[in-house]
């Protein structure tokens, strides 16, 4: 590479499925005092970044948006391998649908300075799979959705190739960079753990806060102002109960099983 590739990772710190809570006043996840994890895809997006960051020793930034709490995630981040991080927090950005929450990571990519952006296809809280495409419009850059593997020893200074999900098979597509990667959770990407000398490393100074006051977004541009989606209404999504069916380990137990797994399409 001519000069030092700079990747650029999105990651959304989501609330724990069993532990979060919702305001249906003003229709927005509570997420100041859930538990939280690191989006799976985000998860599968930062350890293909990681390796190719480790392959053509580029410069790796993660960005990601959220309460004050986000922050620990972020030094966990950079504790795996991740060179710096930028947390975006704002009252003003509260609320923020995806249009919204676009517009904001796009312009703080733009600070940074990117070669190559990396996101999960999807998230747990959401599920749109628009951040990606939407970034990408705002950027100017092409987008690819579905990654399940970035071939790294493809990379060259204008192309990159990537295998991609679609129609049930993996595909090989050639794109050029500047580019969106978005990463789908079903990859193989796995998150390496922090070496034991690492786990209670001080990184906070590898971390940049930014506010409103840096990326001067006015107040009916962000938020639930700023925001295209309007909700009309939400409601708790309601589960039939399973019968809960237990076979024996003989040969009517393993023909129940078969007759299932058939009837189901797997076998």
């Amino acid at each position: 590479m001519k000069e030092r590739l700079k990747l650029v990772c999105l990651v959304k710190i989501v609330p724990d499925i069993n532990d979060f809570t919702y305001d249906y006043e003003k229709n927005i996840l509570v997420r100041d005092n859930a538990k939280s994890i690191i989006n799976p895809a985000d998860a599968c997006a930062v350890a293909a970044a990681l390796k190719l960051k480790k392959s053509y020793d580029a410069q790796m930034t993660v960005i990601s948006m959220g309460p004050g709490s986000v922050f620990k995630h972020l030094e966990d981040l950079i504790r795996r391998g991740a060179d710096e991080a930028v947390l975006i927090t704002d009252h003003l950005y509260s609320g923020s649908d995806t249009y919204a929450t676009a517009r904001i990571l796009a312009r703080t990519i733009e600070r940074c300075g990117y070669d190559i952006i990396f996101a999960g296809t999807h998230s747990m809280d959401g599920d749109t799979a628009h951040i990606p495409c939407q970034a990408a419009e705002l950027l100017d850059v092409s987008v690819i959705s579905n990654v399940m593997k970035v071939r790294e020893d493809t990379l060259s200074d204008t192309h990159v190739q990537v295998e991609v999900a679609a129609d049930g098979q993996n595909v090989v597509l050639e794109m050029r960079w500047p580019a969106v990667l978005a990463v789908g959770s079903e990859s193989r990407y796995k998150l390496p753990f922090v070496r034991y000398e690492d786990i209670s490393k001080d990184v906070s100074e590898h971390i940049t806060i930014l506010t409103n006051r840096e990326l001067k977004f006015k107040e009916d541009e962000a938020g639930l102002p700023g925001s295209k989606t309007k909700v009309i209404k939400t409601y708790p999504k309601k589960y039939t109960a399973r019968q809960k069916v237990i076979v024996n380990n003989d040969d009517d137990g393993i023909e129940y099983v078969y007759r299932f797994l058939k009837e189901k399409g797997y076998v």
